[in-house]
């Protein structure tokens, strides 16, 4: 078939953008002389405790660190069991392993791709300590339903918003809808640092355990007890270094308007998709999602062979990128017990792993990745989109 789409995608495509602000931002702490602990790892801190409306935040050196964190500020203990999607990244569970919290999959539903309360519900038992919600793409979950489930089970919120800066529901911006929350700061994220992590709560003892684990420069600055462990904090120092703490700062600044250019693009072309019968995921009233990937999907039953037509026609469009966890070789082939050092009688991890997540696989499948469009060009666009129309005739 003939290319439809010929504009070079290098323009709309390019992330993260960086300028002139940026190395400025860079050269500034250079200057200063202090690349350890300078003062940009506060002030990154505060710019998320105010855009976000949290109390406390933590810089961590990357978002897994950040959830290594949440799973260690709630004090759970080995053989408890956290409910999570098995749809997501990897860093949204394996970190808990390692302190032998148990992960219990659950499906996720298909309205916004975050994990299903229903399934949860059916997944709580006796050890169920929390719940692991993770805003996939952009998308914020069902939160009323879910903080339903949680509240009449007595569990804890871990919010991985990694996907979701800028996005809110209800008004309450996603990092301010766990006990605990976390939103990577990594390259490819709506406001990059390279790599980072922050750490977000309301609760002081929450925060004083991520500053514990992580950060022992800031532990004697502590108002509690947990000063006494200054000398030898506990084995971890997980703090972002200040070159990666600038661009971080710089860069949320700028992710209003970044977020608003992606928007204008993916609804400019999501118009043209619904009207051929494609679900792009727009969300309703209360929901304000964001575009950290251009997910869609075809309402009715694929045609054969679309994914290879769209590419065909010059399209960048693939399967998403995360694999079902349950089906990952960590997990099938049991290197999470040498890991996790599990207590007798966890016996759930292995009856979840062999559950078949039937309508989670079947609606991974039906979803296309498309590229991100960030910059201006509404040519491509409109070649995407008749791209999309020709492949389905």
């Amino acid at each position: 078939m003939k290319k439809i789409v010929t504009k070079q995608h290098t323009t709309i495509t390019r992330w993260p953008i960086l300028d002139q602000s940026d190395e400025d931002a860079v050269l500034d702490v250079l200057r200063g002389g202090n690349i350890t602990t300078a003062k940009i790892i506060q002030d990154l801190e505060g710019g998320y405790k105010n855009y976000i409306g949290r109390n406390y935040a933590v810089a961590h050196n990357n978002g897994t660190a950040g959830l290594m964190a949440a799973f260690y500020s709630l004090g759970l203990q080995p053989g408890d069991e956290i409910l999570v999607p098995t749809a997501t990244f990897w860093a949204s569970v394996l970190p808990m392993i390692w302190l032998g919290l148990v992960p219990v999959f659950c499906e996720s539903e298909p309205e916004t791709l975050g994990i299903d309360p229903n399934d949860m519900l059916q997944k709580i038992g006796p050890r169920t300590k929390a719940v692991v919600v993770v805003h996939l793409w952009g998308l914020p979950c069902k939160m009323q339903e879910i903080k339903s489930v949680a509240e009449q089970h007595n569990l804890k919120i871990i919010e991985d918003a990694s996907h979701a800066h800028g996005a809110s529901w209800n008004g309450i911006a996603c990092g301010a809808l766990g006990d605990v929350s976390v939103i990577s700061l990594q390259g490819d994220k709506l406001a990059p640092a390279g790599e980072g992590g922050m750490f977000l709560t309301d609760n002081y003892d929450l925060y004083e355990k991520a500053i514990s684990l992580g950060d022992i420069t800031r532990i004697i600055e502590l108002e509690t007890a947990q000063r006494r462990f200054a000398a030898t904090s506990f084995g971890i120092k997980t703090r972002i270094a200040p070159l990666s703490a600038a661009i971080g700062l710089n860069q949320l600044k700028k992710l209003k308007e970044n977020n608003q250019q992606r928007k204008r693009n993916h609804l400019y072309l999501s118009e043209k998709l619904e009207a051929l019968g494609f679900d792009c995921f727009i969300p309703t009233n209360n929901i304000q999602r964001v575009y950290f990937e251009f997910i869609i999907r075809y309402r009715e039953t694929e045609p054969d062979g679309l994914l290879e037509k769209l590419q065909s026609l010059g399209c960048r469009v693939s399967r998403p990128r995360y694999p079902l966890l349950h089906e990952q070789p960590f997990f099938t082939e049991g290197k999470y017990k040498e890991i996790g050092r599990y207590p007798e009688g966890c016996g759930e991890i292995e009856r979840v792993i062999n559950s078949n997540f039937s309508k989670t696989a079947l609606e991974n499948q039906r979803l296309i990745k498309l590229p991100n469009f960030c910059g201006k060009d509404n040519g491509i666009l409109d070649q995407y989109a008749e791209a999309f129309e020709a492949a389905i005739k």
